[in-house]
């Protein structure tokens, strides 16, 4: 991907070697769902259909989310995060800069898709961290992996991640990261629909495996979205030889099935979360393909 001495964005709150904490997690976030009418980029056809929303942790080491609707993965009072710091100049940190510019592109795209549509994209603050941080959701934890966080918008990401996601998890490449934080950004896109307390009410009254597999298709439309944005990112002549690829075999890397295969030796669709390495792939390849929101639908039929 070409992000060298590109726009960073001001949306990032640096709290790397800050100390953070332990946190419980705040009443959650209001809001109600609707439609948005199908409208188009020019030359790309970005129109935005039904989107929702639910709290989202560990999009890649496969986090159950109900963890975070009941606090659980964190504990204590609430509070602020540790402190932050402004981001290094650019060129004193490629990893810092390469999330910096990966933002920016998003922002980018889903403020010219909520304009045409006659609303106002609202950036998420992406913070990164170190070891553990506090959010509005919990605890933050290198352990969890990358979340998003609807209850202080934020998206949260320990840096060292990315080489977890080469050695562990086979996904080399700046595409494969790139993917990661679309992904995430995908996630407050739906926030900013305002459905969670919907998604929130719904689960009380479901079973685990029917709360799991309504979790799978919100995980699957923030694929679609990470794919609408590559696509994006592709009419901006901004891809390199083998970026696509590497972001399809991250999704094929950290599909439910291959992590459990690969963790426990046995699959439990039952226990899926976030969808099967197939399933990741053809979402993530329906929004590059089309470049259109419109079919990022995952709540309608069969996935």
């Amino acid at each position: 991907m070409k992000w060298q001495g590109r726009k960073r964005s001001s949306n990032i709150q640096d709290r790397r070697g800050s100390g953070g904490g332990m946190f419980r997690r705040s009443s959650g976030t209001g809001g109600s769902g609707f439609r948005i009418p199908t409208g188009g980029r020019a030359g790309g056809g970005m129109g935005i259909g039904m989107i929702v929303i639910v709290l989202i942790v560990g999009a890649v080491l496969g986090i159950n989310p109900m963890s975070l609707l009941d606090g659980s993965l964190g504990t204590g009072t609430s509070g602020q995060g540790s402190v932050s710091r402004p981001l290094p100049d650019a060129g004193e940190d490629d990893l810092a800069d390469f999330v910096a510019v990966v933002v920016q592109d998003t922002e980018d795209l889903w403020t010219e898709v909520f304009v045409e549509n006659g609303m106002t994209y609202e950036p998420a603050a992406v913070v990164l961290f170190t070891g553990t941080d506090r959010s509005a959701c919990g605890l933050a934890d290198a352990r969890t992996g990358p979340f998003y966080c609807p209850g202080d918008q934020n998206v949260y990401i320990d840096l060292s991640f990315y080489e977890t996601l080469r050695s562990q998890f086979g996904a080399p490449g700046d595409f494969a990261q790139a993917y990661v934080i679309a992904h995430e950004i995908g996630h407050h896109v739906q926030n900013l629909v305002g459905v969670l307390p919907e998604y929130s009410q719904a689960i009380q009254s479901m079973s685990e495996a029917d709360a799991n597999a309504y979790s799978v298709r919100i995980e699957l439309q923030a694929d679609c979205y990470a794919g609408i944005w590559a696509s994006y990112v592709g009419e901006e002549n901004l891809l390199e030889d083998g970026d696509i690829a590497e972001a399809i075999n991250a999704a094929e890397q950290i599909g439910d099935d291959a992590i459990q295969r690969r963790t426990q030796g046995v699959v439990i669709p039952k226990t899926f979360t976030h969808g099967t390495s197939a399933q990741r792939q053809d979402w993530f390849e329906r929004g590059y393909s089309s470049g259109n929101v419109g079919t990022c639908d995952t709540f309608s039929g069969t996935i």
